[in-house]
């Protein structure tokens, strides 16, 4: 699916609750992803990283910083790991986010993030 989920759980609706849906689905049960458990950003990780500073504005979205900064909207989940904020709804206008470059170094850091 993505680096994103490669360590993700996996599981499986089949709950009397849902029985109407998977009949008319002909499905014995649906496969999710469960809440994925990110560590955060350390200290020593940020010292590492250069940072573009990017005030929120009107019309900003995560997936337009990452098309403009990483050439990839599907990475917007980077930015919003790296400033602890999981969707946009947690950002307001004026707040200071940081675009953490180089990509590569930061993919690293995501998966290894007992640096």
């Amino acid at each position: 699916m993505g680096i994103r989920h490669d360590n993700r759980i996996i599981g499986f609706l089949k709950d009397e609750l849902y029985n109407e849906v998977l009949d008319e689905k002909d499905v014995k049960q649906f496969a999710y992803y469960t809440t994925p458990r990110m560590s955060s950003v350390s200290p020593k990780m940020r010292a590492t990283l250069k940072r573009i500073d990017h005030t929120w504005g009107n019309g900003d979205r995560f997936y337009k910083l990452a098309e403009k900064h990483y050439g990839n909207a599907k990475l917007w989940w980077v930015i919003a790991w790296y400033n602890t904020t999981p969707t946009e709804a947690h950002v307001r206008i004026g707040d200071l986010i940081q675009i953490p470059m180089p990509l590569e170094r930061v993919m690293y850091m995501f998966n290894s993030p007992r640096m």
